[in-house]
């Protein structure tokens, strides 16, 4: 979730690839398919065949492009955060892991590439991938989420899901399959619409998303996913007013808001306050947190880690705390 700073400026350049790689023959002016072109973060990219041997650094990349159907056309994967959404296993399990965190400049370039897709900046930090321009010298096109451009300034305000299926369009295009891409953004545009309406009606609650980290807490400020999530569900964000994705809380200051709801992340990697269940259990018994309202009213929502950034699976974080909202309040109605 966290990335490491990068901060320059983003240049004008047009990535080309000549060749499918892999495909045993060259592709002839007659039968090559029309160049496809996208914008990321600021860069054009013009990518002349569709990419035969794709490179997702991270699960939610990887997860985007077999949702799309492009098993067979990825080269290699890596930083797997959660369990693999069960629909996806099979494929994911064919495709290689190129290392358990980002590989480097060096493993990613043994696998080949002909396109590199990465939904976190510090995938191409100098001691992973290195920067777009490096491998777009190369010529191996790179394509970064709008939400964690190298340039901080190129970050939409807020991370809205409109972003997400130009995402999923754009790579869809890229790939050749954009009638494919068409389809999955319809059907989660449905389920978004259906997810909106599923938590009370009026509701009155303050929600704090609770990512990682004990003595320090990650949480949610307003301007990432989980801050749209509870605008489109009725709720408020017990920090609306901290203009970051995710910035470090303490708890004196949580203690201070009291929120009603928490939101719990349940990461797998193992790390101090990762699963949702490390995270009750320091709530109850810390000093502090355990007098929060919503720990002694045992008002949990847990979503998996991987679907509180932007990706395929943030319909479903959706759909997940609305329904826990409704679950909580008609108990409290009730009670």
């Amino acid at each position: 979730m966290k990335t490491i700073p990068i901060r320059w400026g983003v240049a004008a350049a047009v990535l080309t690839l000549a060749t499918a790689c892999g495909s045993g023959t060259a592709a002839t002016t007659a039968s090559a398919p029309p160049a496809s072109r996208v914008t990321s973060c600021g860069l054009p990219l013009t990518i002349q065949a569709p990419p035969r041997r794709a490179v997702a650094m991270e699960q939610n990349a990887a997860e985007i492009m077999l949702t799309l159907g492009l098993a067979g056309r990825m080269a290699g994967t890596a930083y797997q955060t959660d369990p693999v959404l069960p629909e996806l296993a099979e494929p994911y399990a064919e495709v290689p892991v190129l290392a358990e965190h980002y590989p480097g400049r060096e493993a990613l370039l043994a696998g080949k590439p002909d396109f590199v897709y990465s939904m976190r900046a510090s995938a191409f930090a100098p001691e992973a991938a290195g920067s777009r321009q490096d491998l777009a010298r190369l010529g191996v096109p790179a394509y970064l989420s709008s939400n964690d451009c190298e340039d901080r300034s190129l970050i939409p305000a807020t991370a809205e899901f409109e972003a997400i299926f130009k995402e999923i369009d754009d790579i869809a295009t890229v790939f050749g399959v954009r009638e494919r891409g068409q389809a999955v953004v319809a059907d989660l545009r449905r389920r978004l619409e259906a997810a909106g309406r599923s938590a009370p009606a009026d509701l009155d609650a303050d929600v704090m998303w609770y990512y990682s980290g004990t003595e320090t807490p990650a949480i949610a400020g307003d301007t990432g996913l989980p801050g749209t999530i509870t605008r489109l569900l009725g709720a408020r964000n017990a920090f609306a007013d901290v203009e970051q994705q995710w910035p470090e809380g303490n708890w004196e200051e949580i203690a201070a808001r009291d929120p009603d709801v928490i939101v719990l992340a349940d990461l797998t990697r193992g790390g101090d306050g990762d699963s949702a269940e490390d995270k009750k259990r320091f709530l109850r018994e810390d000093p502090v947190a355990s007098r929060l309202t919503a720990v002694r009213n045992d008002r949990f929502v847990v979503v998996p880690g991987s679907s509180v950034d932007p990706s395929i699976r943030s319909v479903t974080a959706v759909e997940q705390v609305g329904q826990g909202l409704a679950r909580l309040y008609s108990e409290k109605e009730s009670s």
